[in-house]
């Protein structure tokens, strides 16, 4: 008999799994396949391994801008994939040694709810059966891989990739197209890009970088269009095989040839096969419904992460676990989304947090926008020969609180940090600027933004 079980080991899972053993709750983990889930195995980590060496190799071509002079660099894509192997196995043996310090019982297999038992609810994995008197439902997300003809056929023969197959290529496709310009297709788009690949980049909408502000999207389209990235908007793809993607664009089919096809439309729930049916968990188009506090309609079960569909990022899944291991022990917390940062790791990288101009607007909140080049900055300019990147804020005109930030430049993905603190305390202009950031760094240009 358990105090909780909870079911997968990815962010939400084993970060949950950690709190809940601290507290002294006898846990079980169940995973499935390995702890970190897709982002340490097959996401967040592996990618941003590749795109560090994809970074250095640009570095490297282009030094002379700084008066360095290098010749001969190359990439060895087999050998940033060995180290991408190495850090994931670094990271996962971490989570291991982490699960057995917090005494978190640690069980591989497919979990499977059976129904309620005595004192809580029954959980099998393979022929084992185990009793818990609280769930956690942290079973995460999969690729979605949509009904366009051949897709699933070229899936199976390996023409066509999701995020965990292309991760584990060891030679370089000479023509890759990407299926969607959201954050993983542009990610991997920057990578091959930048190692020499053909990318071209086919997405429904008429922008890339999904709700991303405009000003940014705009901005990094026009760089990556500048790199050689050849983009595809308000295209349709209406089938994929015999070695290119066929798409539809106002009335017309065009073909796009390809080595590679890589899959990059969305994510959904993994809530199939788990049993929740047997206790009655609700879910609305296949995600599992939660309030505030990670509780489902269910008394005693919880969901945290991708499962509950709510924001499918890694760092939201770490606080929803702690918000539903709280809730457990009689801690008062609850989950807020107001103020959740999100990066896309291009080069350069952008990153939001908060409201956007548009999600504003269509909020009927009245908006004072600024805008600011991030070469204002004396370190972004030291470091960013041609640097085009901007900083975007967004205040209320009633108060002129802090309500969003939007970046595109190097580091944007650390800098990001100090607005969503910011944020998510409330700040309004004047706190903003009597925050002390040191100089010279890029992040300064927070505080410049908002006068």
């Amino acid at each position: 008999m358990f105090d909780l079980i909870i079911l997968g080991g990815g962010p939400a899972g084993y970060n949950a799994a950690e709190r809940a053993g601290s507290a002294g709750l006898n846990t079980l983990l169940i995973e499935k396949r390995a702890l970190g889930g897709v982002c340490l195995n097959e996401g967040c980590i592996p990618s941003k391994t590749l795109l560090y060496s994809a970074k250095l190799y640009s570095h490297a071509l282009h030094s002379e801008k700084y008066g360095v002079y290098t010749e001969g660099a190359r990439i060895d894509h087999a050998a940033v994939i060995a180290r991408k192997d190495r850090t994931v196995k670094t990271l996962t043996s971490g989570i291991a040694a982490s699960m057995k310090a917090h005494k978190v019982n640690v069980v591989y297999g497919e979990a499977r709810i059976l129904g309620r038992a005595e004192g809580g609810f029954e959980v099998a994995v393979g022929e084992e059966k185990h009793i818990g008197a609280k769930l956690l439902i942290c079973t995460g997300s999969e690729a979605l891989v949509p009904p366009i003809e051949g897709l699933r056929d070229s899936v199976a023969a390996g023409f066509a990739l999701t995020n965990r197959e292309i991760l584990a290529l060891t030679e370089l496709p000479e023509k890759l197209c990407v299926i969607g310009g959201g954050v993983i297709g542009l990610e991997m788009a920057s990578y091959f890009n930048s190692v020499g690949t053909k990318v071209t980049v086919v997405e429904m909408m008429d922008r890339i970088a999904g709700q991303t502000d405009i000003d940014i999207s705009n901005l990094l389209k026009d760089i990556y269009t500048a790199k050689g990235v050849d983009f595809r908007l308000g295209a349709k793809v209406v089938s994929v095989g015999s070695g290119a993607v066929v798409y539809e664009k106002d009335g017309e089919k065009v073909t796009v040839e390809a080595d590679k096809v890589l899959v990059s439309i969305g994510r959904r729930a993994n809530t199939a096969g788990i049993g929740l049916e047997n206790i009655g968990v609700l879910t609305e188009r296949g995600a599992i419904v939660t309030d505030e506090q990670m509780k489902t309609n269910v008394p005693g079960v919880f969901a945290a992460g991708d499962v509950n569909g709510k924001s499918m990022l890694a760092h939201t899944a770490y606080r929803e676990g702690e918000v539903a291991v709280n809730t457990m022990i009689g801690v008062r917390d609850r989950m807020d989304y107001s103020a959740v940062p999100a990066v896309i790791y291009t080069d350069p990288e952008a990153a939001s947090v908060g409201e956007t101009e548009e999600t504003a607007k269509k909020k009927g909140i009245d908006i004072v926008v600024k805008k600011l080049p991030m070469s204002y900055s004396g370190r972004y300019l030291a470091e960013n020969e041609g640097g085009k990147g901007i900083c975007k804020v967004i205040l209320s005109k009633e108060g002129n609180r802090l309500l969003g930030v939007s970046m595109l430049a190097n580091p944007a993905g650390e800098i990001i940090t100090a607005a969503t603190a910011m944020i998510g305390r409330e700040f309004r202009a004047a706190d903003v600027q009597k925050v002390i950031f040191p100089h010279p760094t890029v992040a300064e240009v927070i505080r410049e933004s908002v006068f």
